[in-house]
């Protein structure tokens, strides 16, 4: 039993030994992985370029069906909107395309400052984080976009004629799409968050009141329509994401505290 707590005393020590780092290696290592992380949101938005026209008649199908005629079609008003918008279509499948990897990427900056069972969190880490980013990418094309769309394309019919430029539209849509997916990976930073001891469920639970107003500006930002309906349903669920960020934060806190009694407990022997 002495030698095995002996061995396990090394390893932390040791471990602890490799996660200092000078400021020019952590730089160095920042450098690194921004250069792949870039370099797979760069090949993923040119393979991008092959799917962007079929994903831009894809992307209209909510603005073709909201209008009343059915013949819906996005106008240029300048030289180059049609091929800034085809670019902006690449560019988001690209950010989606490369999120595992730029996910992965962060983790290996982050890692070397863990233990080696700390690491063993990539398992979670990355599948949970690419799931949520997928699930709220999901809920907003199935159930934001489609009731935001129809409710502004519809929007005093007898006053104003729906003809949207693809520069406005395909942004309107872009921006809902890829910033409520990133919205969705809040419990899984917060649960990460507080594993490092950073956050703890007792703050996120004490201060929900400002957490409720951060989540209508959020939802505000996301959502530039001024309907009440959009905004609710963007609301909805970023607060129940909040109340999930809550309990696995409480998880984390309690993993966090057990790593650092065993901490403890290894410098005693040490010191003994």
């Amino acid at each position: 039993m002495a030698d095995i707590n002996a061995d396990q005393m090394n390893e932390e020590i040791n471990e602890e030994e490799m996660g200092h780092m000078s400021l020019f290696a952590h730089l160095n290592e920042l450098r690194v992985r921004l250069t792949w992380a870039v370099g797979a949101l760069v090949i993923c938005t040119i393979i991008g370029f092959a799917v962007a026209e079929p994903l831009l008649e894809y992307l209209m199908i909510p603005y073709v069906v909201s209008v009343p005629d059915g013949q819906a079609a996005l106008q240029t008003l300048r030289p180059t909107e049609g091929i800034e918008t085809y670019f902006k279509v690449a560019l988001l499948f690209g950010a989606i395309l490369s999120m595992p990897i730029m996910l992965y990427q962060l983790w290996l900056f982050i890692s070397p400052g863990l233990t080696k069972r700390e690491r063993r969190y990539v398992y979670i880490f990355i599948p949970s984080a690419l799931a949520l980013f997928l699930i709220g990418i999901l809920f907003a094309w199935f159930i934001l976009v489609p009731a935001a769309v129809n409710f502004l394309a519809n929007f005093m019919q007898g006053v104003f004629r729906t003809e949207w430029t693809g520069q406005d539209y395909i942004s309107f849509v872009v921006r809902m799409l890829f910033w409520l997916g990133v919205s969705f990976e809040m419990p899984i930073i917060m649960y990460f968050l507080a594993r490092l001891g950073i956050v703890t469920a007792a703050v996120l639970r004490e201060n929900w009141r400002y957490a409720v107003v951060g989540v209508a500006v959020l939802a505000a930002i996301i959502t530039p329509s001024i309907d009440p309906v959009t905004m609710m349903l963007t609301m909805a669920p970023l607060l129940v994401l909040y109340v999930m960020s809550i309990f696995l934060a409480k998880i984390g806190q309690k993993q966090f505290e057990r790593s650092m009694a065993l901490d403890s407990d290894l410098e005693s022997g040490i010191s003994a």
